[in-house]
C-alpha cells in the first residue's frame, strides 16, 4: 500500500522520494490558518493535521501525510508572500536576522483513529541584503510560493549565512524525524 502525500509541493515530492517510501501525490485543499494562538508550531501543526485530514475523507483506509511549513522572527509570522512586493519586503525584514523555521508533518490513517504529528525547527541566518541583493535573488528564484519568500534548496549562498539543524526542515519534510515515525507505525524506511 502507498502513502498518501497531501501536498503538490515539488520539494516534498522530491524529499520523501529520498526515504524510498511508496506513495502518489493527491494535493490537499484545506483552509489553513495564518495565526494561531499557541504560536508558529501549533500553527503548522493545525495546518499540516487539516490537510492530512481533507485527503482522509476520500481515502479512509490509507496513511496520509500532511506537512506544513512556516518561518517566524520573534512572534512575527512569515507565510507565503500576497506579491512579489511583499516577497521583497520579508526578504528585507529578514535580512541580517536570525529566524525560525517551523515544519510540522501529520500522520493520519482515519479508518483506524491512528494519527502521528510532530513539530521540528531549524535556525536560519541570512546574511545582510540590499534591494539589489534581494531583486538579484527573486531574478532566480520564485518567491511566490515559499514561506519567508525563499527556498533553501537553490542559490541559498546569496542570500543565507548559517543553518542550525536540518536543511530538510527549512526545505519543509524533515526526513530523519519523519523516518522514524514511519518506522514505528509500520514502514519498511531504509536507515540512512
Amino acid at each position: 500500500m502507498k502513502l498518501i502525500l497531501a501536498s503538490a509541493s515539488p520539494r516534498r515530492v522530491e524529499l520523501l522520494g529520498r526515504l524510498g517510501v511508496p506513495f502518489t501525490v493527491e494535493p490537499a485543499h484545506a483552509d489553513e490558518r495564518e495565526s494561531h494562538p499557541d504560536g508558529p508550531a501549533a500553527l503548522v501543526t493545525y495546518n499540516a493535521a487539516m490537510k492530512a485530514q481533507a485527503i482522509g475523507v476520500t481515502f479512509p483506509d490509507r496513511w496520509i501525510l500532511g506537512s506544513d511549513t512556516t518561518v517566524a522572527r520573534g512572534e512575527k509570522i512569515y507565510g507565503k508572500p500576497r506579491d512579489l512586493a511583499d516577497a521583497r519586503r520579508m526578504l528585507a525584514e529578514l535580512a541580517g536576522e536570525t529566524h525560525t523555521v517551523f515544519t510540522a508533518v501529520c500522520l493520519l490513517r482515519p479508518a483506524s483513529g491512528q494519527s502521528r504529528c510532530f513539530c521540528e525547527s531549524a535556525r536560519v541566518t541570512f546574511k545582510s541584503l540590499d534591494a539589489d541583493a534581494i531583486d538579484a535573488y527573486i531574478r532566480l528564484v520564485n518567491p511566490l510560493d515559499k514561506a519567508g519568500a525563499y527556498g533553501i534548496q537553490a542559490h541559498r549562498e546569496r542570500i543565507i549565512a548559517s543553518v542550525e539543524g536540518s536543511v530538510e526542515t527549512v526545505m519543509g519534510l524533515p526526513l530523519q524525524a519523519l523516518a522514524q515515525q514511519l518506522r514505528e507505525i509500520g514502514w519498511s524506511v531504509p536507515k540512512a
